[in-house]
């Protein structure tokens, strides 16, 4: 959400970052209205004013014993015509705020220009992909062919986009969410959360993905979406709340289910498990002060990449231009993981500063230790990773000629001690 004094202020910036996301300017517009709805605003406080002087008249007279009927009939006048302003004043207001809540989030500065993927900019690599001496296979193939992946029964108990995990694959999935919680909450300071899988309006809302995003996600019957991520649970922790600045930073982490319809998807990724109405991910969410919202995004990042270091797949970094990214984030870090079976790199994570976006539409702030009022925190979100895309990630990188796979050292405790998954289990 934006602030609308600050483009009262910044009309000329603001829609400089609109421009620089593909969308007209829209500052005219806004101020238009704005200055409509204080014009009205004033109006309805000058009349009050007029209102209360004439009530005291009115005891006034009443008290020397003169008629009031007049200045009764102009109180009841007066009454009614702020009834009427404020109604229209409040209609101007939800044009505004509706006006606000439907444009993203403005660019940071260093950001590249560009209207989608083509124009990310690659920031480093990590390790080299592994060589085979075969031909590697797909996740997809490897799975069915071990028995432990059926693509089948899915779609026939819930249709496409679906998968069922059998044996050791379902372990798998549990021992590298449980590796990642591990690792996040003990060694980089988040505190695990179980949260809701269902949420209301306003939560949605608070995150960014009412109302533009109502068709990628699923409704329940009672009017509750699915969460397309837990960031939308985490993150609303600290909805309409006033933090103390000794608390700051909070660090979050969940590993949920996830849902999404993906209805701007269509035809990609309708092979394997890479697309999904269904998957599991694990969620990092931090709540900082503004000064300390680049770093920690930094630090979010590496605490994702360190997840691909230990599991030894190779990826790469990338900044995200203004076209590619998400409607919340003013700055992002694509990390992409190898996958040999599609020879290339894919995204498994994403890691977001959204700045004060997603504070404002909340109402999160935080009280400074010194001075006054309350200011609106920073939010960041990123995928610490994605449990299915790490373990197709795993199963093409790790396969071996005779069809089996190998388990990554670090998932080895995780697995009762195996070290390789076969068409036995």
């Amino acid at each position: 959400m934006h602030d609308l004094r600050w483009i009262r202020e910044n009309p000329d910036a603001f829609d400089r970052g609109l421009v620089r996301r593909g969308l007209p300017a829209r500052s005219g517009e806004i101020l238009a209205l704005d200055r409509e709805w204080r014009a009205l605003e004033t109006e309805a406080q000058e009349s009050q004013a007029t209102r209360n002087r004439l009530s005291r008249e009115i005891g006034g007279a009443k008290g020397r014993g003169e008629p009031v009927d007049e200045l009764l009939r102009q109180v009841e006048g007066r009454r009614e015509a702020e009834a009427a302003t404020a109604a229209k004043a409040a209609e101007l207001r939800r044009q505004i705020d509706e006006l606000l809540a439907s444009l993203p989030n403005l660019p940071a500065p260093e950001v590249p220009d560009g209207p989608d993927e083509s124009t990310n900019r690659e920031l480093r690599r990590h390790a080299e992909p592994p060589r085979f001496n075969f031909d590697p296979l797909p996740h997809e193939v490897i799975g069915e062919k071990l028995g432990l992946m059926d693509f089948a029964r899915a779609t026939k108990l819930s249709g496409s986009r679906f998968v069922v995990l059998k044996g050791a694959l379902a372990r798998f999935e549990r021992a590298i969410a449980q590796f990642m919680l591990d690792l996040h909450s003990g060694e980089f300071g988040y505190t695990e959360i179980s949260p809701p899988l269902l949420v209301r309006d306003e939560t949605a809302f608070g995150t960014g993905n009412l109302p533009k995003a109502a068709e990628e996600m699923f409704r329940t019957t009672n009017g509750l979406w699915l969460i397309p991520t837990a960031e939308m649970p985490l993150t609303n922790l600290v909805a309409g709340e006033i933090l103390e600045e000794a608390a700051l930073p909070l660090r979050f982490t969940a590993w949920t289910p996830c849902f999404r319809s993906e209805a701007g998807a269509a035809g990609k990724d309708t092979r394997g498990m890479i697309r999904q109405h269904q998957f599991s991910k694990v969620e990092l969410v931090s709540i900082t002060r503004p000064e300390e919202s680049e770093a920690e995004h930094e630090r979010m990042t590496h605490c994702a990449e360190e997840v691909l270091k230990r599991l030894g797949l190779a990826y790469r970094v990338m900044l995200l231009s203004t076209g590619d990214m998400g409607f919340a984030a003013q700055k992002t870090y694509d990390l992409e993981v190898w996958l040999p079976g599609q020879d290339a790199y894919r995204e498994i994570s994403s890691c977001s500063n959204c700045g004060v976006f997603q504070a404002q539409r909340m109402k999160a702030r935080y009280r400074p230790a010194e001075g006054k009022g309350a200011r609106p925190v920073h939010t960041l979100n990123g995928s610490g990773l994605a449990i299915g895309r790490t373990m197709i990630a795993i199963l093409e990188n790790f396969q071996r000629h005779d069809g089996t796979v190998a388990i990554p050292e670090p998932l080895q405790p995780y697995m009762g001690g195996q070290k390789v998954i076969g068409a036995n289990g």
